[in-house]
């Protein structure tokens, strides 16, 4: 594995600052992008910012894993810029996995864009105005306006990033492994209009935490016949596709007469004909908007043909319903072979012990009382594959009666981030109330009285009543 996680290249330019006190917008970028990546890979990363005049840094190119390109028109016309990307590529093998992502600063045209970068997949880091259709860039990283369109983006990045990094990690002698643990774990969520973009980003952000690949991991070609090649690639290689249909039409490719979202549909209906007569699963959900007053008149003849169109509708389940039902019936359509088995897993109530390996020895008084209680105890991975230990902290926060946060060597960090994995699980598809959450730890417990769970001090001698206390809680 490479010494830097990720290299982000940029014009000189892009950095300076209207005030000195301020700091540059590669800097701020830097700086807000190691935060997120924090919170998803559950480390610090080591992210390097390199201009084309920095050669205090000078980072071998085979030495980052990651290559993120600050994309603007000084970058552009930058030489070094340029030649930086193409070494880069130069020094990293052919791979599956994607290591070069661009991050937009301000508007560009595919065909602005360097040929080397414009099949990158792109995160628009501007802020637009759309009644004005005006640009600018965000001088208050923390308004309104960034957090629906800058840090959406930011974690969209973060995700793609910690994908790549586990792939990677994996290493290339495990390539097929890697293949075969995906197999049954690739997901088409086709591209949307730009009405249903940041819908289509929640979605792909929670495919992705349950450990799903979500293609396509591309910027889809702009002329008909590549892009074809590659959705028909893409969906391939995968068991169900995901449709969202809003008002917006959709962009359409060069040398075509129908608009992205409708050639991907037709595509996905051809591979289930396919796929059904040679016995492969694939199956298709459709969601339509409920809201279409402003579908222009092409697009509701688009949308009655999925409806009436027996060819359209093959292998499909078309639902027009508020969209968190329709991410509700989609998680059931992935989970449920993992639910039925968690079902019989158990008939008794279940906890979840969280604590961290450091802390194995020291947690065990307290696993041997809940097993004594009755309990069934949840506990987390710690070894295998990143992907495989997330997976089964995922399904531990999706089945668990009531939770116990066991803080021993670990910091607050690690508790708080602990605590906020119990809030998010109702988001992992729960299908039961969480009965009662608890912290175990010594010293100080002022900071987390707030945290709306049972405090309970590992320095007194009265610890373990205090625990049987807690667990009477679960009793009919």
């Amino acid at each position: 594995m490479a010494d830097i996680d990720v290299l982000i290249t940029f014009a000189e330019k892009d950095n300076e600052s209207s005030k000195k006190s301020e700091q540059g917008w590669v800097t701020q970028f830097r700086k807000f992008l190691e935060l997120m990546l924090f919170q998803v890979l559950g480390t610090k990363p080591t992210i390097v910012i390199k201009s084309e005049f920095d050669t205090a840094t000078a980072p071998a190119m085979n030495n980052a894993s990651i290559l993120v390109a600050v994309l603007t028109k000084d970058f552009v016309q930058s030489g070094r810029c340029l030649d930086l990307v193409e070494q880069f590529y130069k020094n990293t093998s052919p791979s599956q996995v994607n290591r070069v992502f661009k991050v937009l600063k301000s508007p560009m045209t595919t065909q602005e864009q360097p040929p080397r970068l414009r099949d990158s997949i792109g995160y628009d880091m501007y802020q637009l105005d759309v009644e004005t259709g005006q640009m600018k860039e965000y001088s208050d990283f923390f308004s309104q306006e960034a957090e629906k369109q800058y840090w959406m983006k930011m974690v969209d990045l973060a995700y793609d990033i910690h994908e790549s990094l586990v792939l990677l990690k994996a290493g290339d002698s495990k390539s097929a492994e890697v293949k075969n643990l995906f197999k049954r774990k690739t997901i088409y969520l086709a591209e949307t209009g730009h009405d249903l973009s940041v819908q289509r980003n929640i979605i792909k952000r929670e495919l992705q935490r349950h450990g799903f690949i979500v293609l396509p991991n591309h910027t889809l070609p702009a002329r008909l016949d590549e892009l074809e090649k590659e959705v028909r690639k893409d969906l391939e290689q995968c068991t169900l596709s995901v449709h969202l249909v809003g008002s917006a039409y959709g962009e359409i490719p060069e040398g075509a007469d129908r608009s992205i979202v409708d050639i991907q549909n037709k595509i996905a209906s051809d591979i289930a004909v396919a796929k059904r007569q040679s016995k492969e699963e694939f199956s298709r959900l459709i969601w339509i908007a409920q809201n279409l007053k402003n579908a222009s008149d092409r697009q509701k003849a688009f949308i009655d043909t999925i409806r009436r169109d027996t060819e359209a509708q093959e292998g499909a389940e078309i639902l027009q319903n508020p969209l968190e039902d329709f991410k509700n019936i989609m998680r059931e359509e992935l989970m449920e072979a993992r639910e039925r088995s968690s079902a019989e897993f158990t008939n008794s109530k279940s906890i979840y012990l969280v604590h961290d390996r450091v802390d194995h020895s020291e947690v065990e008084p307290i696993r041997q009382e809940l097993e004594k209680s009755g309990f069934k105890v949840l506990t987390p991975a710690f070894e295998g594959e990143l992907l495989d230990v997330r997976k089964k902290h995922i399904d531990n926060l999706r089945n668990f009666d009531g939770a116990i946060i066991f803080k021993g060597k670990v910091n607050d960090q690690w508790v708080r981030m602990k605590i906020l994995d119990l809030l998010k699980a109702p988001g992992f598809g729960r299908n039961k109330p969480i009965q009662g959450k608890a912290l175990v730890a010594s010293g100080n417990l002022d900071s987390y009285k707030n945290q709306n769970m049972t405090l309970i001090s590992n320095d007194s001698t009265k610890s373990m009543e205090n625990l049987k206390s807690f667990l009477e809680e679960f009793k009919p």
